[in-house]
């Protein structure tokens, strides 16, 4: 049973029926789904979700679709760490980490939209589906596609780190690097899109596409106890994810699942591309577009297409927005592997390295209930890391011993 009323715009709100649109034909500002959550509210209570299987559908009844999902049946329910070493490390109380890093099937919270944006190209009955992708989106796109036997054309930039190229090509897809930055892959996939019966996610299908980000808030509150935190710091690219977050925080207390409480969001961004952080700083939700340039290319979208909304979200809730530096990232890619564990690729670093820098501004406190949203794996983007070379020793105790504890194993010894 589909609980979805319509589309509806974003800034007029004038009404739209279920179709592959995304842009409002009045105002020419984006659609997004409309629900009636009062059914929803009789149906989905905390004990129906808790029976359901651990993945992103046990929130099924908030999500676009007409009938059951077809694709990325086992994606989402990725965990909430608890980060007890890089709270201590980053001097407060509690954070939390949402580890979409290992999400199924490709390893970053794209698996999510895709799997939602999918199953919905397939009720429209698209004859191929498609994407402009900074990598991760492209990853998704095409692992998932092949799962079900969906033509895809997938277009890229043509300077994407190799290991998410690979990570694309492996499925067989049709992988169409062009010359340019995201913003220009962007524009020939709406031309594309405009000539062609292929639905591309976070084109046409983009209003259905962005859905699917809601579940990671969704799973956040759920495993704090159906509780939303007090702020939570996330990456930003074209800027939806953050808004999706909020608007599925908004949903839950709507109906009744949680506490409405006033979560304030961050948006952490490279300093290399930061047209919403820079907006948020100015105090303006008007976005200037930039030329990308940093090691964070799934976060390298120079005219992010929600970076209104995002300004909104994060002014609104009494957030803020930081950029951070190209060695800054990398550092918080090691501070975070090295205390909890987890290897996170250039956005995590982006988003741990905000945090950093926002509390040490006195903006997140000690005594908040933090969540960083990590959404990608390290994997992805090794290229991104100088490490120092390690020699090779002789196998022998004694080399061992000089390696490992230099004079003090010989002192012990003796």
């Amino acid at each position: 049973m589909s609980f979805v009323k319509g589309l509806k715009c974003r800034e007029c709100g004038a009404p739209y029926p279920v179709a592959p649109v995304a842009i409002c034909e009045e105002c020419f500002g984006p659609l997004e789904v409309d629900y009636d959550y009062d059914a929803i509210k009789k149906v989905l209570t905390r004990d129906e979700i808790g029976r359901r299987p651990k993945n992103l559908w046990k929130f099924r009844e908030l999500m676009p679709l007409d009938g059951e999902p077809t694709v990325g049946l086992n994606s989402g329910g990725t965990p909430l760490v608890k980060a007890d070493r890089l709270a201590k490390a980053l001097g407060v109380r509690e954070i939390y980490l949402k580890n979409d890093a290992v999400n199924h099937p490709t390893l970053s919270f794209k698996d999510r939209v895709v799997a939602v944006a999918l199953s919905k190209a397939r009720e429209f009955g698209f004859d191929a589906v498609g994407c402009a992708s900074t990598g991760n989106l492209a990853n998704s796109v095409a692992a998932q596609s092949a799962s079900v036997g969906f033509p895809a054309y997938i277009l890229i930039p043509d300077n994407l780190e190799k290991s998410k190229v690979l990570g694309t090509q492996i499925f067989g897809t049709n992988l169409i690097p062009v010359k340019g930055n995201y913003d220009d892959v962007n524009r020939l996939c709406s031309e594309i899109a405009g000539r062609h019966n292929i639905g591309f996610v976070n084109v046409n299908l983009r209003p259905f596409y962005g859905e699917g980000s809601k579940t990671f808030g969704y799973e956040i509150a759920e495993s704090l106890g159906w509780r939303t935190p007090d702020a939570v710091v996330v990456p930003m690219a074209g800027g939806s994810l953050i808004t999706k977050i909020f608007k599925g925080f908004g949903e839950l207390a709507k109906l009744g699942l949680v506490e409405e409480k006033q979560t304030r969001f961050y948006g952490a961004q490279a300093t290399g591309c930061n047209p919403i952080a820079a907006a948020v700083k100015a105090g303006t939700r008007d976005i200037r577009p930039v030329k990308p340039n940093t090691i964070a290319k799934s976060l390298a979208i120079g005219n992010p297409a929600d970076g209104y909304f995002a300004t909104g979200v994060i002014s609104g809730s009494g957030g803020w927005s930081e950029d951070v530096s190209d060695p800054e990232i990398v550092k918080a890619i090691q501070l975070l592997a090295e205390t909890e564990g987890i290897f996170a690729e250039t956005a995590g670093g982006v988003t741990v390295a905000t945090t950093k820098k926002l509390i040490e501004q006195g903006r997140l406190t000690a005594d908040d209930t933090i969540v960083i949203a990590i959404t990608g794996n390290g994997l992805k983007t090794t290229e991104a890391l100088t490490l120092e070379e390690i020699e090779s020793i002789e196998p022998k105790l004694a080399a061992f011993e000089a390696k490992a504890f230099g004079n003090i194993a010989g002192a012990a010894a003796s």
